[in-house]
């Protein structure tokens, strides 16, 4: 069964009074056939809209793309007020994975994105978040900074506010825009009875992570001069780990000091279930409450579950149950794909942590680019792994073929033939992505950050390993295959990989063990 790869965006439009003009953003989003728009959240006091729409990641893209078409055209910066900071009519587009698909293919699509936004409409973009070229430029709140007055000054005189995309000068009418790939968050306002909008300040200060607060919490205070009240705006930026309940609990202490209190709270866009169960949790302290008690969690009718994870949303410990069945699938091709994805992860986390530091300025750059292109290997040998099985899968199906005349026999051995080639090249695939992470994996140990040089290590056994194990795969599917001219060339690539892998592995070890003993020495 082929896997549906689901992308969701996120974006914020410095509009929220004229609903016509909100109306339009939003049909340009449907226009896209195959995307759906889930929300649409907008705010008077903000003049800021949020769409919240989901699809196929191309499909996504170029939704994202038409809306921008409109906000551009609709949406005049040097008119625009309002309490939320904001620098562009196209303020932020964010990509989230939600289903089969890896922060690594969003990084890439916000990159497409960057590219063919900037170059239609000429205004600059930066990448932030997971896509961010610059550690500073991780969080938004930075690139932001002084919002669309303060950076159409900044911009083109200030290197540290140069674009990654597009003209280095504001676009008078549309502003910059940020753009990149983020797991999914929480956006979250916490209203106060007062009209003191210094104590929404203090409260946010409570809990922002910049100010000493939760560490996976953005929050700003804002005046809500039509509402006669103020906010705490926040943004829980790791909602597993940083809960509604907690920060509420906070913002409520803090507010109850000057005389005030929360009064109503906004969720603006989408909310995973799991976070309304934690609060549900908390403030009821039910004696058992699982997903398996929520009615609304199973379709009607019965049986079947629509949570059914694919072997990528799984745990370590469900991936490693299911592989152990005795069944076909997954199997060592699914395995070799894993391995090598987690060698990519560890030349992600190498790169990573030789970007800060002025000991690190002189490759930082080089750092980004080996870290985001290995990156896109990852997410590549981690769609791999489902891909490995449904190639399998298809092959067996085939064999259950009718072949009760010449035609239906002519047909099912076109069938096979076709099927057992896709079956070779899907492992040949983890081969080649798994080599490109190997390489990577070589500068991030001869110039990466000395302290992770065991880590640069590890990366180089998994990926050989995927690549040999991969090979294995490739190999006893080549024995079936008829075409001698697709046998004999894939046996050459094959081999050639390998060696090359096996070479590359081999000096990457041996820089390892230069370097740790260096470590040593200098101990």
């Amino acid at each position: 069964m082929t896997r549906v790869k689901v992308v969701e965006c996120v974006p914020n439009f410095s509009e929220g009074r004229r609903k016509e003009v909100i109306d339009e953003l939003a049909d340009a989003i449907k226009s896209v056939d195959g995307v759906r728009l889930l929300d649409v959240e907008y705010d008077p006091d903000h003049n800021r809209s949020v769409f919240t729409f989901i699809g196929e990641p191309q499909k996504v893209k170029q939704a994202a793309l038409k809306a921008a078409d409109v906000a551009v055209e609709k949406i005049d910066m040097r008119k625009h007020e309002g309490a939320h900071p904001r620098m562009g009519a196209v303020d932020v587009v964010p990509f989230i994975p939600l289903h089969g698909t890896t922060i690594g293919e969003c990084i890439e699509l916000s990159k497409e994105f960057a590219e063919e936004y900037s170059k239609k409409h000429d205004v600059p973009v930066y990448l932030y978040a997971k896509a961010a070229t610059r550690p500073e430029r991780e969080e938004l709140p930075n690139i932001r900074q002084g919002e669309f007055e303060g950076l159409s000054e900044t911009i083109g005189e200030d290197e540290s506010k140069t674009p990654d995309y597009g003209p280095n000068k504001i676009n008078p009418k549309a502003g910059a825009t940020a753009t990149g790939a983020r797991f999914f968050l929480i956006a979250i306002n916490f209203n106060l009875n007062t009209t003191d909008v210094e104590v929404a300040k203090v409260c946010a200060n409570a809990v922002r992570a910049t100010t000493g607060g939760f560490v996976n919490v953005q929050g700003i205070g804002l005046n809500l001069p039509d509402k006669g009240m103020v906010q705490v705006s926040c943004n829980l930026t790791h909602p597993k780990r940083t809960k509604i309940h907690q920060v509420l609990e906070v913002v409520k202490n803090e507010a109850r000091r000057f005389g005030a209190t929360v009064v109503e709270t906004e969720i603006v866009g989408m909310v995973p279930l799991f976070a309304l169960i934690d609060a549900l949790k908390y403030y009821l302290q039910p004696e058992k409450l699982d997903d398996s008690m929520i009615l609304d969690l199973y379709y009607l009718g019965g049986a079947e579950e629509p949570t059914e994870k694919s072997f990528t949303e799984m745990s370590l410990i469900e991936f490693g149950n299911q592989v152990r069945r005795a069944r076909a699938t997954p199997g060592g091709g699914s395995v070799a794909a894993a391995m090598g994805s987690y060698g990519a992860a560890l030349v992600c986390m190498v790169t990573g942590l030789s970007l800060t530091g002025r000991k690190f300025a002189a490759i930082k750059q080089e750092m980004l680019d080996h870290r985001h292109a290995c990156e896109t290997n990852r997410g590549v040998l981690m769609d791999l792994v489902e891909k490995d099985s449904e190639a399998f899968e298809k092959v067996m199906e085939t064999y259950k073929l009718p072949e009760d005349n010449e035609e239906e026999k002519e047909k099912k051995a076109e069938a096979i033939e076709e099927a057992t080639i896709h079956a070779a090249e899907i492992p040949l695939e983890t081969m080649k992505q798994s080599y490109e992470a190997l390489t990577h994996a070589k500068v991030a140990a001869e110039k990466g950050n000395i302290n992770a040089i065991t880590d640069a290590g590890g990366a180089a056994y998994a990926l050989s390993a995927a690549i040999k194990a991969a090979a294995l795969n490739v190999k006893i599917n080549l024995d079936n295959i008829k075409d001698e001219k697709f046998v004999k060339n894939t046996r050459k690539e094959v081999e050639q990989l390998i060696e090359e892998s096996e070479n590359l592995k081999d000096e990457i070890l041996e820089i390892v063990k230069n370097r740790m003993e260096e470590l040593a020495s200098s101990d």
